[in-house]
């Protein structure tokens, strides 16, 4: 941890509070979210339908409308989408803590929502251009700080919750009004912004085939990791019973720790040895690998060994060792695939690449949560427990190696620009984005203007 922390101010004060950002917007989501669904039902009564609105409406207003945010990100600036994200979940929060009536619930769910796909695409545009060429490395501790966001989280909340789902929220609100302040304040104006008929940018953003196909094939790594809220609780419920919960803890904790203890080395040898691409195509193979274990003991169970929770842990030893892979596979990929995006957008409207990123495995995660789900009832009545197992296993393989061909096929260099006036733009964009003097690219463009 010491040596993450002094990794961490190696950067300049900018990297650093996008930093804090990322660990303080897990910890306040991740706080109040687990244990919202469970005050819905048993606080306020509504039935799973409402209950269902509520949380789909929140995670369709970050995914869906992430595209948008990052739009207005690249226009007005990534510092106010950071700003005015924060300050909308603090809203957003303060209507789920103290609504009491679905309508309010459901603007709450969608101010939260919405304030995500504001601050997501901006913080990662803001710190992508902030880091210069060590991006990678910045976005292994921003990945770090998420997960260390993510584990401390649940444990506040469920600390607080025996009081009060109405405190849980109002600490969560103003984790997330602190946060604001501090970033109003603190973090130093961005340069970099969209230039340009606003037409132009999206036709630029959506006519980018190259990044269509990269968004495709990386989308793939998110369906595979959400297998950890899915596919991995359904195998320890089958393996410990359908009401115990036993074990959940155990594999979240595994996750975190892997991401914890392991992004900063395994981030500094793949930059040595492997590079960008190859430790990509290595997340996804891993991830692939991830599945082995369950196809070959598709039915874990307790084992009636020493004391019973040292059963429990062997039994579900193989859910373990897929969701450690799981993570594995999510740390080779979290510092480079945002240097893709980069690479494929030419540095230009970074966050509404991004937001577009997002939608794209957003839906992917989806559709393929439904399929999975579909496969996993087909085969259990079928007797094929392993048979979801091989197909998850099947699509990582297929994404590691689509990707593989994608780079020999020099699809994941940056796209041509055909005409000397968008390149004249791409030139631009790319000096605003590393230029120290924002006022000499100013007078540079007037003069072009002339």
């Amino acid at each position: 941890m010491r040596k993450l922390w002094r990794q961490a101010r190696s950067f300049d004060r900018r990297v650093q509070l996008l930093l804090v950002n990322q660990f303080t917007v897990k910890l306040g989501f991740n706080m109040l979210m687990p244990y919202l669904a469970g005050h819905l039902t048993h606080t306020l009564g509504l039935g799973a339908a409402a209950v269902g609105l509520v949380m789909g409406v929140r995670n369709a207003g970050q995914r869906g409308l992430c595209l948008a945010g990052g739009g207005l990100a690249d226009r007005f600036g990534y510092k106010r989408a950071i700003v005015a994200g924060c300050g909308l979940r603090t809203l957003g929060f303060a209507l789920l803590g103290w609504a009491g009536t679905l309508p309010v619930l459901v603007a709450g769910a969608t101010a939260t929502g919405f304030a995500g796909a504001l601050f997501d695409p901006g913080v990662r545009g803001y710190l992508a251009t902030a880091a210069g060429e060590r991006r990678a490395e910045a976005f292994a501790l921003f990945n770090v700080a998420g997960q260390t966001g993510l584990l401390l989280g649940p444990l506040i909340g469920v600390a607080l919750i025996p009081i009060d789902f109405g405190l849980v929220a109002a600490v969560a609100a103003g984790t997330f009004l602190l946060l604001t302040l501090l970033q109003s304040r603190a973090l130093p104006p961005d340069t970099a912004r969209a230039s340009g008929h606003r037409g132009a940018g999206w036709r630029t953003v959506l006519g980018n085939r190259r990044f269509w196909a990269y968004a495709g094939v990386m989308s793939g790594a998110y369906l595979l990791s959400f297998q950890v809220y899915l596919a991995l609780p359904l195998a320890m419920h089958r393996a410990l019973g359908n009401e115990d919960t036993t074990g959940l803890s155990e594999m979240f904790a595994v996750s975190a720790a892997v991401v914890i203890l392991g992004q900063s080395p395994i981030t500094a040898w793949t930059r040595r040895r492997i590079g960008p691409t190859g430790a990509l195509v290595a997340g996804l193979a891993v991830m692939a690998v991830a599945f082995l274990p369950l196809m070959a003991d598709a039915e874990p169970h307790a084992v009636a060994f020493g004391p019973e929770e040292v059963g429990e842990i062997l039994g579900i030893a193989p859910i373990l060792a897929a969701a450690a892979l799981l993570s594995l596979g999510m740390v080779l990929i979290s510092p480079y695939e945002m240097d893709g995006i980069v690479t494929l957008a030419r540095g230009r409207l970074i966050a509404t690449h991004y937001g577009l990123y997002t939608t794209v495995s957003g839906v992917a995660v989806t559709a393929g949560s439904v399929l999975t789900g579909d496969v996993w009832d087909g085969a259990a009545r079928a007797g094929l427990t392993w048979l979801p197992w091989a197909a998850l296993s099947a699509t990582g393989a297929g994404c590691a190696l689509a990707l593989l061909a994608l780079h020999r096929c020099g699809r994941l260099a940056p796209p041509p620009l055909p005409d000397k006036g968008q390149r004249s733009a791409a030139a631009l964009g790319e000096s605003a984005m590393t230029s120290a003097g924002h006022e000499d690219l100013e007078g540079k463009a007037r003069l072009t203007r002339r």
